[in-house]
């Protein structure tokens, strides 16, 4: 496997990024869940559309594990479309046209919200693994002094996939009166073991490469990207499916007709898995890598209440619809059923789609029609209720 040089640019997105950014002072810590106050800090974020008068239209799109703030517009290190334009833009589900929307880059990021790759005030050099790990809840509390902030007392709608749908199921919990209505997609109230089994093997990969230096690689001017690119290729496996693999690749050989008798990408997937770890590196930092699938791996929203979902979810206000996919073997929709279960008896309001699909755990980033239609018509209602032309 061979790999490109990096640019610069992506270590430029870390501190000065090419978005909107809301800092925090020394007087205006970060309270988190390691019992560390962080400060000083910031967050990046991206906006489209327009507040209204009575900042009654605000939405909410958290990003999930390798994501970032860019979801509707190019990506400043890639160049490419923004990730959810299937999703968030004029006359989408989530129109721009009519409400105003927020995507922030979470702590531990690497796109302008501070992380591991940030500059440490007190030595002057990036923290690697002297940032303190980070938590789902953290994320949710920078999100939330980001809102306030930006002066909304209430988020109309707080949406994500993956882990984004976790941020938006600890937003409902730990800010229940701040959110009138919630759209987890993909996603669950804790990770399984199967799925920290899965993180752990990309972790170890990306700390088994000797440019990794302990996590100082950015001090020492190297980067772990053969780790970090093998991380993301058995990572990548988790979010498709066999159906869809088998649909795209098949057994089907790369620009040849018969084996090569070597250890090159003969296959397809082969070459597809190898291209999707080179072009992750360019613009991803390892040491986020780790903190983030950490966050991901503590995510247990029961635990502060006695193992109780009903609990954690007890006489919120908050209305739900909860989406899964048929093929998604990552967060199956037992996760889903069992989130829908916990709001039933919470006597929280409620929907629940499956959507059929053969596209796996990525599905919710592309395109499906049912899914559309479902969080489209939760949106609308929950619009009229709330008085949102």
């Amino acid at each position: 496997m061979s790999f490109v040089p990096l640019s610069s640019e992506p270590r430029s997105q870390v501190d000065d990024p090419s978005s909107l950014l809301m800092r925090f002072g020394a007087d205006e810590p970060l309270m988190m869940d390691a019992g560390i106050a962080l400060a000083p800090w910031q967050i990046a974020y991206q906006t489209y559309g327009t507040l209204n008068a009575d900042k009654s239209n605000a939405v909410l799109i958290c990003h999930a594990l390798t994501g970032d703030q860019h979801v509707a517009n190019d990506n400043p290190v890639t160049g490419k479309p923004g990730w959810w334009l299937t999703m968030v833009g004029p006359g989408r589900p989530v129109d721009t046209d009519r409400f105003f929307v927020i995507c922030a880059n979470v702590i531990g990021g690497c796109m302008g919200t501070t992380g591991p790759a940030s500059l440490n005030p007190a030595t002057g050099k990036p923290y690697a693994l002297d940032f303190p790990v980070v938590t789902i809840r953290d994320m949710v509390r920078a999100q939330a002094a980001l809102i306030d902030r930006l002066g909304i007392d209430k988020l109309f709608s707080v949406i994500g996939g993956s882990m984004g749908g976790m941020q938006v199921l600890q937003w409902a919990v730990s800010y229940p009166d701040r959110v009138f209505s919630a759209l987890p997609i993909a996603a669950a109230t804790r990770h399984s073991a199967q799925n920290i089994a899965f993180h752990e093997v990309g972790r170890q990969a990306v700390m088994a490469d000797p440019e990794w230096r302990g996590g100082r690689y950015l001090t020492e001017g190297t980067r772990p990207s053969k780790g970090l690119a093998v991380a993301r290729m058995g990572a990548h496996i988790t979010y498709l499916s066999e159906m869809a693999l088998h649909r795209k690749f098949g057994r089907n050989f790369q620009d040849r007709v018969a084996p090569t008798f070597s250890f090159d990408a003969d296959f397809q997937i082969e070459s597809y898995l190898r291209y999707q770890g080179i072009s992750f590196v360019e613009r991803f930092d390892a040491n986020s890598y780790l903190y983030v699938t950490r966050a991901m791996d503590y995510f247990d929203l029961a635990a502060e209440h006695g193992g109780s979902l009903a609990k954690a979810f007890k006489a919120t206000p908050t209305r739900f619809c909860v989406i899964s996919f048929t093929s998604d073997w990552l967060f199956p929709t037992s996760d889903s059923r069992a989130i829908v279960h916990a709001l039933n008896a919470a006597a929280a309001s409620v929907a629940f789609v499956e959507v059929e699909s053969d596209k796996g755990h990525d599905a919710f980033l592309l395109e499906e029609p049912e899914m559309f239609a479902a969080a489209r018509g939760f949106i609308d209602a929950a619009a009229r209720v709330r008085g949102i032309a």
